[in-house]
């Protein structure tokens, strides 16, 4: 029989067929992708070839095969730095969620994220969420933040989970498509999940006041289908991401502006970083490149570890 994973709990798989049925399943032994070495050989999304077996008359499956996945998202696991965790495969675009300080999201996350999707051909769209909470000194911020994204290419979208601002929008972006929803604990996700379909009921909890970070309600990856012709997958909250197996002479193409002005770099393989007449570096001090832009992209290639700041404007 053939499904797709709509849940993963690191040991069994639920897995939906064509016709509807689920059925629990796990692996039977060792199971490796080759080439892929992650604390997760099977993810949510995933197209899998599964037998089922009957014991004590208690039916389950035996997942024997893995379909090849035409795109994934992957960052590198926070406990085992060589290993790599996939959040989801087979995904058509991805919403990432942003607050700005409740809990705050920084540029460096936010870049990490669009670096790897990018390399992965992903659509993302960006979601600020919680905007019916923010002073008018806050709204300029995230006006600002969007303005930069804007600017190279990049869809971003003001909402509110708990005044359903602008989730028609993201439901009508959402239809026909299988869409991963991520970011950090506490950005409101499962709340946002919530408004678009109602009748998931998925948990959430507050903010912890104490340290301005999100609690993980969200404890496993779960694909959705939703009643208006779409299907989404709600994912554990994101502290950090690591950006996986990227050379650092191909980590700029994945930031469009810098991909953009490649041409005119006066070396082929200018790394933007002490070429002379590189014109990323020109365009940086035109003000044409954003400052926090450049930063994360230094960062990616020094292979320096995300920076956890409060202020994303440092």
């Amino acid at each position: 029989m053939t499904g797709r994973v709509y849940k993963s709990t690191g040991s069994w798989y639920t897995v939906k067929t064509e016709l509807g049925d689920t059925y629990e399943c796990r692996i039977k032994g060792k199971f490796r992708i080759k080439g892929i070495k992650s604390t997760n050989p099977i993810a949510v999304g995933d197209i899998v070839d599964f037998e089922i077996e009957t014991d004590n008359n208690q039916e389950s499956g035996i997942i024997h095969n893995i379909h090849d996945r035409f795109n994934y998202i992957v960052r590198k696991s926070v406990n085992l730095s060589k290993q790599t965790h996939i959040i989801s495969a087979n995904i058509d675009q991805v919403f990432l969620m942003i607050t700005i300080n409740n809990p705050p999201t920084l540029t460096s996350f936010i870049d990490r994220f669009l670096v790897t999707a990018n390399a992965y051909s992903i659509k993302t769209i960006l979601l600020f969420n919680k905007i019916d909470t923010y002073d008018q000194e806050t709204l300029d911020e995230v006006k600002y933040l969007a303005h930069i994204y804007r600017k190279i290419g990049y869809e971003c979208i003001g909402v509110s989970a708990v005044t359903c601002k602008n989730v028609d929008k993201v439901k009508a972006l959402m239809h026909g498509k299988v869409s991963l929803f991520s970011g950090h604990s506490g950005v409101g996700k499962s709340t946002l999940v919530n408004a678009i379909e109602p009748d998931l009921n998925i948990k959430t909890k507050a903010i912890s006041t104490q340290h301005m970070q999100g609690q993980h309600t969200t404890t496993f990856a779960e694909m959705f289908d939703l009643s208006f012709g779409a299907q989404i997958i709600d994912t554990p909250g994101i502290k950090g991401f690591g950006v996986v197996d990227m050379e650092k002479e191909e980590i700029g193409d994945y930031f469009p502006e810098f991909f953009a002005l490649k041409q005119d770099c006066k070396f082929n393989n200018c790394l933007h970083i002490k070429e002379p007449k590189c014109a990323v570096k020109e365009a940086l001090d035109e003000g044409d490149i954003e400052y926090s832009r450049y930063r994360s992209y230094i960062q990616l290639v020094e292979g320096e570890d995300e920076h956890y700041r409060t202020d994303i404007w440092e």
